[in-house]
């Protein structure tokens, strides 16, 4: 091992026991408990406002223009009949010979739930989920439209149902799992790195950072510290999801003792993993657990060196405090940024996203979500690590010449008037 590489292990074998080996470290383990507990007091007013935006979303017939207008009738008397919640908005097309019914289903900037084309008689209706209360409404509507035109009895429409599937699951429920994914990474990276932002500052302060600088080089020291904190984020990850696999397995035997047998059969299918969740992601369960870990790592070193680079430059609390609020800030518009990219794969939103380094993570574990495609990952994951060692080099070149420098101050504007008050006496 060089001797560059091992003083980078040597400071993050140091910050790590530094704060593993303290008993406020219990207190940090079990902060998620206090989350859970104000996360479901906020629960009912989210339950609300879930349950005032169901329903809302679009359903559409593609029809002849003979058709259009019995569609339209038959959707008014049904509206009135059908009690409970009504069916999604019905919006009316005439058929062409390009339109295709999928096209449509998948339109941007639109919640299409389902789509109805062909003859009345026997339509193919396209579904977002399979079964949906939406579909079976369109076949509905094709059943009334032929009863009103005919005399006497006649015969129920014969739909052809399809589901739009993408790796055997709907892309409505892929596209949920890419939004989990943008919401796990950017609450764990809030809650864990942002602990990096007072290291730097209090060691300036009792002079250790410059008893590290003159022993090894400075960028050691500040991936050496990344690495440290890494570790301490992982620690943490792997104790809360031991919990909860624990929780699940103890959950388990008391419904079914022979549950435990059951799943470990099923672990080793892909398939029935898949059944066991409901939902897989286009890539599959192994390949989207490994790189969202991937993603939260990189996403965690970017912010932690902005974190650091700000830790190093701030010489009192209230100074931390004023830096790190714009970093808080980008990283609420870069998670808004990829929920919006979530929602709409293959959108400009979700490629502009892809590209900006600091959404860069988020928007590709929810791309892992809704796109087979592997390849693109490693090449994410390479544009990712370059900005993070850009970003270190600049924290170090800022710490070096505003700090180690002797200088008073980082901020040019106080040199400046620093300067202007030494030539007035």
């Amino acid at each position: 091992m060089t001797p560059f590489l091992r003083n980078i292990f040597v400071v993050a074998r140091r910050d790590f026991l530094a704060i593993v080996a303290t008993p406020t470290f219990l207190l940090f383990l079990l902060a998620p408990l206090f989350m859970i507990g104000m996360g479901a007091l906020g629960g009912f007013g989210a339950s609300q406002l879930a349950d005032s935006a169901r329903g809302a979303g679009r359903i559409v017939a593609i029809a002849g223009p003979a058709d259009i207008e019995p569609l339209r009738a038959a959707d008014a008397r049904l509206r009135d009949a059908l009690p409970g919640d009504k069916p999604p908005v019905l919006e009316l097309r005439v058929a062409a010979r390009d339109v295709d019914p999928v096209a449509v289903a998948q339109e941007k900037g639109a919640d299409t739930y389902a789509v109805m084309s062909g003859p009345i008689a026997a339509p193919r209706i396209v579904e977002r989920e399979a079964g949906s209360r939406s579909g079976a409404y369109l076949a509905l509507l094709a059943t009334d439209v032929l009863r009103d035109r005919a005399a006497g009895t006649v015969a129920p429409a014969a739909p052809r149902f399809e589901s739009l599937k993408k790796g055997g699951t709907s892309i409505a429920a892929q596209q949920g799992l890419g939004l989990g994914a943008v919401f796990v990474i950017f609450l764990l990276t809030l809650l864990l790195a942002g602990q990096s932002v007072g290291m730097l500052a209090e060691e300036k302060g009792n002079k250790v950072i410059e008893i590290l600088a003159a022993a090894v080089p400075l960028e050691s020291v500040f991936l050496g510290k990344l690495l440290g904190l890494l570790g301490v984020a992982i620690l943490f990850i792997a104790f809360w999801t031991a919990m909860a696999v624990g929780g699940g397995l103890i959950a388990m035997t008391q419904l079914d003792p022979g549950a435990l047998a059951n799943a470990g059969a099923a672990s080793a299918n892909a398939q029935a993993t898949s059944a066991a969740f409901g939902v897989a992601p286009a890539t599959g369960w192994p390949f989207f657990i490994l790189i969202m870990l991937a993603y939260f790592i990189m996403s965690f070193l970017l912010l932690g060196a902005i974190f650091l680079g700000v830790g190093a430059q701030a010489g009192t609390v209230r100074e931390i405090q004023m830096l790190s609020l714009p970093i808080t800030i980008l990283q609420v518009a870069m998670f808004s940024l990829c929920s919006g990219a979530a929602n709409a794969p293959g959108s400009s939103v979700a490629t502009i996203a892809q590209i900006i380094p600091f959404s860069s993570p988020m928007a590709m574990a929810a791309r892992a979500a809704t796109d087979d495609a592997k390849a693109v990952h490693l090449l994410a994951l390479g544009w990712q690590a370059i900005w993070v060692a850009l970003v270190v080099t600049l924290s170090v070149r800022l710490f070096r010449s505003g700090v180690l420098s002797g200088r008073s101050s980082w901020k040019f504007w106080e040199r400046g008037a620093k300067a202007a008050a030494a030539g007035d006496q």
